[in-house]
């Protein structure tokens, strides 16, 4: 499988709509990918939450469109990362769109683990509920956002759920991004699978952007990684090493607690 991670810089001087329109022409140069992702809200930029209220949109709106529009010409299945979602009867969401080849939403994940400590997009959004796997020709998708990353029950539930590929787009700040790449490869040890984490570059809101985008197999080894600047990281990966590693180190038959529910004394 070859998967194209597109590490979009996000800078203030470039409007949303000449960035919608430049990202979906970078989607359709990958012609020839099985699977491309974007990062999260790289329509605004994840740490501009003074934007997040006037760019917010419902679900099928422009980036939707665009979006499903790019993933059918490129014939390539798409994660286009996060939109700020307005929902025309609750709150925001910062929610992930996957798209199948054809065009067709094949999935929508409402980020769960909201960033900000009582602030920001910890109160600006809402938390979705819902896990998401999606089903691809040989492989399944788990899908988190950002955050999530540094929350391991969430993915342990996404195993659950057949995930065999973990993508995570982000928006993760450069102080921070020694966690990023230790916690995706964490992520894929503990699991035994695929991570493809996929950051911005640039600055939001004056805060700069990790980028370095990574792909980590299922014993941790990092496939690839992208530098600070934006960028297109493509690898080719097998998706049966993951039956593979489970099978020669079969450590989640091992898994004790969170098969059932606790017993609790006195």
């Amino acid at each position: 499988m070859r998967a194209s991670l597109i590490q979009i810089a996000v800078n203030e001087d470039e409007s949303v709509d000449s960035r919608r329109q430049r990202v979906a022409a970078l989607v359709r140069e990958q012609t020839g990918a099985d699977l491309v992702v974007l990062p999260e809200l790289w329509t605004t930029g994840a740490f501009a939450y003074e934007e997040f209220g006037r760019e917010a949109e419902p679900l099928e709106g422009p980036t939707y469109e665009a979006m499903a529009k790019a993933a059918s010409d490129a014939g390539v299945w798409l994660h286009a990362g996060s939109i700020p979602e307005r929902d025309p009867e609750g709150p925001l969401y910062n929610t992930s769109l996957v798209f199948s080849p054809s065009g067709e939403l094949a999935a929508a994940y409402r980020k769960i683990h909201r960033f900000g400590f009582d602030k920001g997009e910890a109160v600006l959004m809402g938390a979705g509920r819902d896990l998401v796997a999606v089903r691809l020709p040989g492989t399944t998708l788990g899908v988190a956002t950002c955050y999530d990353l540094r929350f391991p029950e969430l993915f342990r539930g996404l195993v659950d759920a057949g995930a065999e590929t973990l993508v995570v787009p982000a928006g993760w700040p450069e102080r921070r991004r020694a966690h990023w790449t230790l916690l995706a490869r964490a992520r894929a040890v503990e699991n035994q699978a695929f991570v493809l984490a996929c950051g911005t570059a640039g600055t939001h809101a004056g805060v700069p952007q990790a980028g370095h985008s990574i792909v980590v197999d299922p014993w941790g080894e990092v496939l690839a990684e992208a530098g600070p600047d934006e960028e297109v990281l493509t690898v080719d990966f097998d998706p049966a090493k993951v039956a593979t590693t489970r099978e020669q180190f079969p450590a989640l038959k091992d898994r004790v607690l969170g098969l059932q529910p606790p017993r609790h004394r006195g």
